[in-house]
């Protein structure tokens, strides 16, 4: 088969040969979306990542797919209506990292509750080794609430049990003995936001969850109550973030992901080519101010970055093309 990989490194592309002989293989650096169409070709197979947005332009570019690999969980960077509608089959990769994302998650709130980039920036700007303004918070003790009980939300469990917190968990869909299993509690959303000294979000990107956390729901946390969010950026809503920062009813943020974090990242692009018309300037210009807030921590969607988790994403991606051209596909989105 005729394979090409967007936004792929140098060393992956290695990888991948070693994991399809026998396949026509195609690598690029850059994403493929309706504004960069120029590497699309009649590729019977396309792997991408977050970066590239799949709909109904890019479709039409590529007439020979017969099949999508995305090397990520989540897809809601693809238009599954429009590939359905040409019986495109799309897979994904449903396990690669859940320790990974749990322990960055962790990484994020102990940056929080120590203010380790404050202690860092201060020895590297001043050489100062004062500690007023550094003091930090336990995590034993606390209250942790979990949303999302997925198998990222489960590590992030046994994380929090080993630091010795409480905690309870909200899901749509509850998993009978899981409780008993992990020592948690399930609870409602409402009462998970009322008693959680910190929260971690570790939900999918789908229109019940898009800005679940909101001014309504902000409302109803405990004051001072830290926010971690390695999910999907539209989990959450910016404007609202930023009023609950502001009033003092989020003592922290923790943020792995953000809305609109694209042109955010890539902000040279922005100033030369302008704001692509599906972009949200407001919610560009409210990431930055929450970057240069002090109680909050964001990293550029990390979470995933080991070399053990992108070695199994690519093992799983592999597998996905190879049961594909079998005839026997696996890992399919529905």
């Amino acid at each position: 088969m005729k394979i090409s990989f967007f936004e792929i490194e140098d060393w992956e592309a290695e990888y991948l040969k070693s994991k399809l002989p026998g396949h026509e293989l195609f690598f690029s650096p850059n994403r493929i979306d309706k504004n960069n169409l120029t590497e699309a070709g009649n590729f019977d197979v396309i792997s991408v990542f977050t970066g590239s947005k799949i709909d109904d332009p890019v479709l039409e570019a590529l007439p020979n797919l017969k099949l999508i690999a995305t090397r990520t969980t989540g897809f809601d960077h693809i238009d599954l209506v429009a590939t359905a509608a040409k019986n495109i089959v799309v897979s994904n990769v449903p396990s690669y990292g859940e320790n990974t994302v749990a322990e960055h998650a962790f990484a994020l709130l102990l940056s929080i509750s120590r203010k380790i980039f404050q202690s860092f920036d201060r020895i590297k700007e001043t050489g100062s080794f004062d500690q007023k303004g550094l003091q930090g918070f336990d995590l034993k003790g606390k209250t942790i609430g979990v949303v999302g009980v997925g198998r990222i939300g489960q590590y992030a469990i046994r994380i929090a049990k080993g630091f010795g917190m409480d905690v309870i968990a909200y899901d749509a869909f509850p998993r009978a003995g899981l409780e008993a299993e992990l020592g948690f509690r399930y609870v409602s959303f409402e009462e998970l936001l009322k008693n959680s000294d910190v929260i971690t979000l570790h939900v999918p990107l789908l229109p019940e969850t898009t800005h679940m956390i909101n001014k309504e729901t902000l409302s109803m946390v405990k004051k001072g109550c830290v926010l971690i969010n390695t999910a999907r950026g539209a989990v959450v809503d910016t404007t609202a973030l930023i009023e609950a920062l502001h009033e003092g009813r989020l003592g922290g943020v923790g943020l792995d992901v953000l809305e609109e974090e694209v042109p955010t990242q890539d902000e040279r692009q922005f100033l030369l080519y302008g704001r692509p018309e599906e972009h949200d300037l407001k919610k560009i210009l409210e990431n930055h101010v929450l970057i240069d807030m002090e109680n909050v921590v964001i990293t550029p969607h990390n979470a995933f970055n080991t070399k053990e988790a992108l070695r199994r994403i690519l093992d799983t991606t592999a597998e996905n093309i190879e049961k594909f051209a079998a005839g026997t596909p696996q890992s399919l989105v529905k």
